[in-house]
C-alpha cells in the first residue's frame, strides 16, 4: 500500500533517530505542530471513548479520501495521534480498513512507547476513523 507523503517524512524522520531519547523529543514536536481544534469541535460527540486521556476526532471526506483532524489533552498521546493521522490522512475507506497499528509504530521505532492502556487508546481512535469513514 502506498504510503500518504506526510507518512513517508515521518518513517524518515524516526528512523534516522538516533536512539530513544531522540524519538520521544520527535514524539513531542510532532505533537506540538497537531493543528489545535476548534472548541466548537472539542464536543463529546467527538470524544473518543476508550481513551484514558481525552481525544477528540473530527474527518471530513474529499473526493474519496478522507482527512482527519484529533486533539488531546495529553502531550505524548498529541504526538502519537499526529503520526497516526500522518499515516491516514488522504486515505480511501477501504485503505483505512488495511492500517496495521502495531505495524506501523514498529516501523517508527515506537513500540515501546505503545502501553497496553495507551495501545488501546490508539485502537479506539483508529476504530472511530473507520465509524466515520463507514
Amino acid at each position: 500500500m502506498n504510503l500518504p507523503a506526510d507518512a513517508v517524512t515521518a518513517l524518515e524522520t524516526f528512523q534516522a533517530a538516533a536512539g530513544w531519547e531522540q524519538r520521544a523529543r520527535l514524539l513531542m514536536q510532532w505533537g506540538e505542530r497537531l493543528p489545535a481544534l476548534s472548541d466548537r469541535d472539542k464536543i463529546d460527540a467527538n470524544r473518543v471513548h476508550g481513551c484514558e486521556s481525552q481525544v477528540w476526532l473530527v474527518g471530513s471526506l474529499r473526493d474519496g479520501h478522507w482527512q482527519f483532524a484529533a486533539s488531546s489533552d495529553a502531550r505524548m498521546i498529541r504526538g502519537l495521534v499526529a503520526l497516526l493521522l500522518a499515516r491516514v490522512n488522504g486515505l480511501s475507506a477501504a485503505e483505512l480498513q488495511q492500517v496495521d497499528l502495531p505495524e506501523w509504530f514498529a516501523r517508527l521505532g515506537l513500540s515501546r512507547q505503545l502501553s497496553p492502556s495507551r495501545s488501546n487508546g490508539l485502537n479506539a481512535v483508529l476504530q472511530r476513523m473507520n465509524e466515520l469513514a463507514g
